[in-house]
């Protein structure tokens, strides 16, 4: 072979290799971890989400680089403390994102046009980190707020309109099959899904805004910097991200409650 040729054709497997370790990004949602870690279930419906979220972890767990965030961290040690330790021991190693402002303001965002109910907040932090991030998808078990057809439209119309790129909001089984969500608005609930709906009912109650959440998160955040754990740094938020969301806010005639600034702490 010659030299010229064969320096291309070194180059060109390179970069194959190179763009083949590029692997999807994966926001893992609470809800994926409570399935993953609890015990099998003898109702149908639980058991055929537990097998499939197993089986993402089984077989396609090297095909993706799943992530995290604080408020998953937190909302996964609500509840018996046993169940807490595996639910924690199942994330252990994960990436973590950092605080983003521009997260905040989008969570807002999402809350003041409807697209997720004022009582949810914690899903709308999830949704929003995973956009801000610019991840390729968000796994998730939540059927109510976030892996819903109905309002998933209207997430992405919110996402877009302040200048995003909405992240592909999916169930586990939905990623293995890498096909389109097309799950009914409200599927049958199991006692899992209660459990976890109920968890986070509990968790939500506490905070009467996304400012007290965002100061709550902030303290979180502060703590785990404090012992040591590594986050990945926020990007910016895009160029027209406060001029879109002022323009919404305009056209929906919602007061907007608080100004958020664009610059992280």
């Amino acid at each position: 072979m010659p030299r010229i040729t064969k320096l291309l054709y070194n180059k060109n497997v390179i970069l194959m290799k190179e763009y083949a370790a590029i692997k999807p990004t994966v926001y893992v949602e609470t809800s994926v971890i409570s399935y993953l870690t609890s015990l099998p279930s003898r109702d149908i419906l639980v058991l055929s989400r537990q097998e499939a979220t197993q089986q993402l972890w089984n077989e396609y767990f090297d095909d993706f680089d799943f992530i995290i965030s604080d408020i998953v961290a937190t909302e996964i040690a609500q509840g018996d403390k046993k169940e807490v330790q595996l639910r924690l021991q199942a994330i252990a190693g994960f990436k973590i994102l950092d605080k983003s402002s521009a997260a905040d303001n989008l969570t807002q965002l999402l809350i003041d046009t409807g697209a997720v109910p004022q009582n949810s907040r914690s899903d709308a932090q999830h949704i929003s980190i995973a956009t801000v991030f610019g991840l390729d998808y968000l796994i998730s078990w939540n059927f109510k707020h976030i892996v819903n057809e109905t309002k998933r439209q209207h997430i992405d119309r919110v996402c877009r309109t302040a200048g995003y790129t909405p992240t592909n909001l999916c169930t586990p089984s939905n990623l293995i099959e890498e096909i389109t969500m097309k799950e009914k608005p409200e599927p049958p609930t199991d006692p899992v899904l209660e459990e976890i709906y109920r968890m986070k009912a509990e968790f939500n109650a506490q905070f009467n805004s996304i400012e007290e959440l965002n100061a709550y998160l902030k303290e979180v955040n502060a703590r785990e910097k404090a012992r040591g754990r590594k986050y990945i740094p926020a990007p910016p938020p895009p160029p027209d991200f406060e001029k879109n969301v002022e323009k919404m806010y305009k056209e929906l005639a919602i007061k907007r409650e608080q100004e958020n600034k664009m610059s992280d702490e």
